[in-house]
């Protein structure tokens, strides 16, 4: 069991220190410990871990680890995942605070802040890619293609909702879920 403990602590760590942009650009970062180092969970399994996460009141990948650690082993590893993935981000984000009050007028600072925030972009872009084909996989065939139609259409709906009436998420998926239940 130690191990176990040890071994989320250490991933958490390393996705809390390499977790430039927060959110969204972790879950790259996430899947690759949980599922591809050390295949603690499954894609489904992580996917259904993501969606509470999002759900959840707190940071996306604080409730993540949180339920991944849980999940793992049990209220110990729940502790250890969460303090790995928080105290690097506390750690760098004091040394940052003193770096750049100290730098702030340095020429290159803004560049690299550019560079950092075009990074975040492109992890958000590939954790929207893989949530959205495990959303959308069906078993069946649609348009010649295994595509869920329904996932496509509540995808649809709600993006239009979003966007156009600028309805409350939690709102949302409280209807999406609701409608889960009648059209699943």
């Amino acid at each position: 069991m130690t191990g176990r403990l040890l071994s989320l602590l250490y991933s958490f760590l390393q996705i809390g220190f390499f977790s430039i942009g927060g959110g969204y650009a972790t879950i790259p970062l996430i899947r690759q410990q949980v599922i591809d180092l050390h295949a603690w969970l499954t894609l489904q399994e992580f996917t259904d871990i993501i969606t509470i996460s999002q759900m959840t009141p707190g940071p996306l990948a604080v409730n993540t680890s949180t339920f991944v650690g849980m999940r793992i082993a049990g209220l110990g590893g729940a502790v250890a995942a969460t303090f790995g993935c928080i105290i690097s981000g506390y750690l760098i984000s004091l040394f940052l605070y003193r770096f750049f009050k100290k730098h702030r007028q340095t020429s290159w600072i803004q560049p690299v802040l550019s560079g950092l925030k075009s990074a975040s972009v492109g992890l958000i872009a590939s954790c929207a890619l893989t949530i959205a084909s495990l959303a959308f996989q069906s078993d069946t065939k649609a348009l010649g293609l295994p595509l869920n139609l329904t996932a496509v259409a509540l995808f649809s709906l709600s993006f239009f909702a979003l966007r156009k009436w600028k309805i409350h998420p939690i709102l949302l998926m409280a209807l999406c879920g609701l409608a889960g239940v009648f059209l699943y």
